[in-house]
């Protein structure tokens, strides 16, 4: 009974920067759970489709820059051609940038706000309707720690405001919607091993930092951060939305 409830045969999932980092975890969990994935990012040029399709998934790919404004709704419509509904969305696609903030310029600014809040706010814009026609549906938003706790050693003012905004739009959208069967909730991994915190050589400092303020003193791993994911996305989680889920390694503990 319980295994079952973490199924998903056959359910539609679309996962935005699915090709890489959390977002292929992501793509592999629900895919090993049997869900159908639609996978928007950019391009695919890690791989990550590939690995995707040699683990025998139902995998589509869709190629856009979620920055076009017109990309979110074109993506939901391309997922209702070919599938007819969409039961999940996993907002993943998420930009960091660095810098104090008196020498952040709007160019910055932009970019951080537009890929992390306004893609967000589209997808979900633009999901929510056939989600009511449908009569149920899942958003699961990828936040972060560091809308919670001003994490160091980094300035990150835009970005921590940036993931604040992600969290606080996922209780929102959870209580408005929370009548009408969409459950949305959201994860705030702490740090997380991938290419975002892949260091260039200048800040590699950063890590003994980062390990001596997280109590299990170490990053995790995408798989890690998927399986928060594959909780919220399926049945084992029906009555929870609303939730800001910290996966942190203790991080905010302190």
């Amino acid at each position: 009974m319980f295994f079952d409830k973490f199924k998903l045969n056959n359910k539609i999932a679309l996962i935005t920067g699915g090709a890489k980092g959390i977002g292929l975890s992501i793509a592999h969990a629900l895919g090993e759970a049997g869900a159908k994935l639609v996978l928007i990012d950019r391009e695919n040029s890690t791989g990550g489709i590939e690995e995707l399709s040699k683990a025998n998934y139902d995998i589509t790919f869709f190629e856009g820059d979620l920055l076009d404004r017109s990309v979110p709704q074109k993506t939901i419509d391309f997922t209702l051609e070919k599938h007819g509904r969409v039961d999940i969305l996993v907002n993943n696609a998420g930009v960091a940038q660095h810098g104090d903030t008196d020498e952040f310029n709007d160019d910055m600014l932009d970019k951080i706000m537009d890929v992390n809040v306004d893609v967000v706010f589209r997808m979900c814009r633009s999901v929510i309707p056939p989600m009511k026609k449908q009569g149920e549906g899942v958003i699961l938003n990828i936040g972060s720690m560091s809308g919670i706790a001003s994490n160091i050693p980094q300035p990150q003012v835009a970005y921590n405001a940036s993931k604040a905004a992600v969290h606080m739009m996922t209780k929102s959208l959870a209580s408005d919607y929370a009548n009408q069967n969409i459950r949305v909730n959201a994860i705030a991994p702490g740090y997380v091993k991938t290419d975002i915190t892949n260091l260039p050589k200048e800040y590699e400092h950063w890590y003994s930092t980062w390990s001596k303020q997280t109590p299990m003193t170490r990053m995790a791993e995408p798989h890690e951060i998927a399986s928060a994911a594959l909780f919220l996305c399926s049945p084992a989680s029906s009555y929870v939305t609303g939730e800001v889920l910290v996966v942190d390694g203790g991080y905010t503990t302190r």
